[in-house]
């Protein structure tokens, strides 16, 4: 049912499907029936209630399926449910589901959907996504602890009806059940696992077009077979995904270039520049920011805004994204990544941009770092950097790095760890300051913004500021049903954290990817499941 609102929800790239013809490039093709795909990190979980990574989403994401899928241009197409109904006040959604199967062969019903979301908000479970579905009646209760997760706002009439009754209107509510935190979970199965559900490939159900085998819950190779129990398997034409890990990216590119990979993802001006003519190469726009957060509670040097502000101050964003990245991502423009939504014709960024919180100016950097040791009663800092071991990792810690040796009394090291150990520090409030990143899960501002509330599950730095909570609160809120106001408010929050340096921006993401002829089909999504493997085709030789 297509939903009214006066938002224009911009396309932040349309998803891109890759329909390749040959183009005479002299590195080597497989020959195998499976696609071979490149991962920069490992597999985390396949647990769609506590997954926070992109590799997890997009695994758990072709594996497993919801009530609605992405579609192209910020479009929602049919998944488990066939159809759905929204009452005039908006807040109950009915959903008529399909009839398919769990990977066993077992059928998945209304009453795994509501197992599924009960869990995701379930304190017991601890999931970081549960405040996706804070707008389904009771769900902010029983996350809370003061209410019975029976009593969560979905309900199953029958075996294929399903009913979400909402405490308020939500206009994207319908990106939300599309997202893992609202994937079906067969309860016979998460019991049976215990504390091992989904941590191995052997230990889930799947009702996705593929099914994950080969992964232990450590080793860097797995593959997502083509599940034979999928209501659609005879649209599958790909006889699965097979994906290693690999770090190094001059390696990766050795190993497409002779064949070993279909895909890879290219890093700095060196390996863009080679692929730069050539058809093999695709430029994905991502829904994202990377950032950096600082650790207010346990620094409490960093609670000093002029020091916030001095070291962002130092960082030339233009010179870090073309000389130190050099893969097309841009400079960020702000926290929210451009063209998320327009209203009335204006792009978010531009109606909330600030160059406060984005502009390079090392002279005024310096008297605020000056006016910030003086505030603090300090004559210098020292403090960690914290950031992923890749390779865009390390090139990001080495500039910062550089750029912070400006302000006198600052002494900065580095520490890259493998990708796992980072989400994990950074949830557990054990860094300085850490190089984080968020891909927007859905087309609206909202995704990046209630991030950092002050009681933000993501808020790793513990930055607070009250009329930041009450404007985004009523965005959600008062002013949900109010497109103006609503504009207003998160327009008026972007402005409040990038004037106070909340959080660093760095910049947006921009993906290369080169991608061999024989592969067409895999399609890309600027926000929720990234890279969607389901009407990927392999040509024959």
């Amino acid at each position: 049912m297509k939903m009214r609102s006066v938002v224009k929800l911009g396309v932040v790239g349309a998803a891109s499907a890759f329909l390749l013809a040959a183009c005479g490039n002299s590195s080597k093709e497989s020959t195998s029936k499976y696609i071979n795909w490149q991962e920069s990190a490992g597999l985390n979980t396949l647990d769609a209630s506590k997954l926070t990574d992109s590799e997890s989403m997009v695994m758990v994401g072709n594996s497993n399926e919801g009530l609605l899928l992405n579609g192209p241009n910020n479009t929602i197409k049919p998944g488990v449910a066939e159809s759905y109904k929204v009452s005039k006040d908006g807040k109950t959604y009915t959903f008529n589901l399909r009839h398919s199967k769990w990977s066993n062969g077992k059928p998945v019903t209304a009453n795994d959907f509501v197992y599924g979301w009960q869990r995701t908000v379930n304190p017991k479970t601890a999931s970081q996504y549960s405040y996706l579905l804070d707008h389904v009646k009771n769900a902010t209760e029983i996350s809370a602890g003061k209410a019975p997760v029976s009593s969560l706002g979905v309900k199953a009439e029958g075996d294929y009806k399903l009913v979400v009754t909402l405490n308020r209107p939500q206009s994207y509510f319908k990106y939300i059940v599309a997202m893992a935190a609202c994937y079906p979970q067969d309860k016979a199965t998460v019991e049976k696992y215990g504390s091992a559900y989904a941590t191995n490939s052997k230990a889930m159900l799947y009702n996705g077009p593929f099914k994950v085998e080969g992964w232990n819950g450590t080793n860097d190779t797995w593959t997502l077979v083509k599940n034979k129990e999928y209501y659609n398997a005879s649209k599958v034409k790909v006889a699965g995904i097979k994906f290693s890990v690999q770090k190094d990216a001059n390696t990766a590119l050795n190993q497409y270039e002779t064949g070993q990979l279909d895909e890879t993802t290219l890093v700095g001006q060196q390996q863009v520049g080679k692929y730069k003519s050539s058809s093999e190469l695709h430029n994905v726009k991502q829904a994202s920011t990377f950032y950096l957060e600082m650790n207010e509670k346990a620094d409490s040097y960093f609670k000093n805004a002029n020091i916030r502000k001095a070291l962002s101050l130092v960082i030339d964003r233009d010179q870090f994204t073309k000389d130190t990245l050099g893969d097309g991502s841009t400079s960020a423009q702000g926290l929210v990544s451009p063209g998320m939504s327009q209203y009335k014709g204006v792009d978010f960024t531009k109606a909330a941009g600030t160059k406060t919180g984005v502009s390079y100016n090392v002279s005024e950097a310096k008297k605020l770092w000056a006016k910030g040791l003086k505030e603090v009663g300090k004559k210098s800092i020292n403090f960690t950097l914290l950031a992923d071991d890749t390779p865009q990792g390390k090139s990001t810690t080495e500039y910062l790095q550089t750029a912070f040796a400006n302000l006198h009394g600052l002494k900065v090291s580095s520490l890259n760890v493998p990708y796992k150990t980072r989400l994990s520090r950074s949830q557990n409030g054990q860094f300085d300051m850490v190089v984080s990143g968020w891909y927007a899960d859905f087309p609206d501002p909202i995704s990046f913004m209630s991030l950092f509330t002050s009681d933000g599950s993501y808020n790793n730095g513990k930055w607070s500021n009250a009329k930041y909570d009450e404007l985004v609160k009523n965005a959600e809120g008062s002013d949900s049903n109010n497109v103006a106001k609503r504009w207003d408010d998160l327009v008026n929050a972007e402005k409040i954290l990038m004037n106070d340096q909340g959080v660093i921006p760095l910049y947006h993401k921009v993906q290369p990817n080169v991608i061999k002829p024989r592969v067409s089909g895999v399609q890309f999504f600027p926000t929720g499941l990234s890279t969607d493997f389901r009407d990927a085709t392999i040509s024959k030789k």
